[in-house]
């Protein structure tokens, strides 16, 4: 069971509050991304919170690196793509600003150092642009992903298309670990992903060892 996970790490996208601000294993789970009133909240993203955390149990039961991967940017807005920074001003605190409660993971996500967790910062949508992802996860001697996070059509995406196009011969996207602003969308994104060899189990499938 052990040497079955050898060599994958999950990532968990942009799981975060984005409360003041409404994408191994790769998990989005930061409170601006999910929590409700914000203003870059991902309509489906509270409904899948559970299941990232049953994702990451799993990870950490199968001795899978987990690897958190966030958006933390410059209060100002210097570091945000252009259209997204006009909800940065002097007046008020834009999305996911370092240090703000809207840049936290969501409640029950939980990053352990201890535990060898690793957390990456980025300011696009792919994980891997303008990030140190990929040197480290050759250092790390992975080349199997698991995706899990928010959202759909960008981050996840982005991060899957990128992670295809540099050789990595197993990813796998959690579909009910991920999510878009709507069904439709989520559903379109997963067949685009399914059609370039990325699997698509749910988190059901994933649990039950059907998927390496």
């Amino acid at each position: 069971m052990a040497e079955r996970w050898t060599n994958t790490a999950l990532l968990v996208i942009d799981m975060q509050d984005f409360g003041v601000y409404v994408e191994m294993l790769y998990l989005c789970g930061q409170k601006d991304f999910i929590e409700e009133g914000s203003v870059m909240q991902v309509k489906g993203g509270k409904s899948i919170v559970a299941n990232v955390i049953r994702v990451v149990e799993l990870a950490r039961q199968r001795g899978i690196l987990v690897i958190w991967v966030v958006r933390e940017h410059d209060p100002r807005g210097r570091d945000v793509e252009v259209f997204r920074r006009h909800h940065y001003n002097s007046e008020t605190v834009g999305p996911t600003v370092k240090g703000t409660v809207g840049a936290e993971l969501v409640e029950g996500l939980i990053i352990r150092e201890e535990e060898e967790d690793y957390k990456i910062v980025k300011t696009r949508f792919s994980a891997f642009f303008g990030t140190n992802l990929h040197s480290f996860l050759q250092t790390s001697g992975v080349n199997k992903l698991v995706i899990a996070g928010v959202q759909t059509p960008n981050c996840i995406r982005q991060t899957v298309f990128d992670a295809v196009e540099l050789d990595y011969p197993n990813v796998t996207v959690i579909t009910d670990a991920t999510a878009a602003a709507t069904p439709e969308i989520h559903t379109a994104n997963i067949l685009d992903m399914k059609n370039i060899g990325v699997k698509t189990p749910t988190l059901h499938e994933w649990s039950e060892d059907d998927f390496a």
